[in-house]
């Protein structure tokens, strides 16, 4: 079934890629070529530089969810504080 969804992937971008040339340039057949060859490399260095983000979106987010959990629970103990503080 991945391979199916991968082929198909694979098919769309090179159809895009030929349809949208001008009708005044010719695909050669070596072109077509390593154009189909280049799909999977362009995926994979697609990829990794999608999860490079998520890690670097995740880690930042991580940091403002421990700012504002602690933050939560120092408020929350400010509410059952019964002793006063005079200045």
């Amino acid at each position: 079934m991945i391979k199916l969804i991968i082929g198909g992937m694979i098919g769309a971008m090179v159809f895009a890629t030929v349809a949208k040339a001008d009708e005044q340039n010719t695909v050669t057949p070596k072109q077509f070529v390593e154009t189909v060859v280049a799909v999977p490399g362009k995926i994979g260095n697609h990829l990794q530089q999608e999860w490079v983000e998520i890690k670097a979106f995740q880690a930042a987010s991580w940091v403002d969810a421990k700012a504002q959990n602690k933050a939560n629970w120092e408020k929350l103990k400010g509410l059952f504080n019964t002793t006063k503080t005079t200045n």
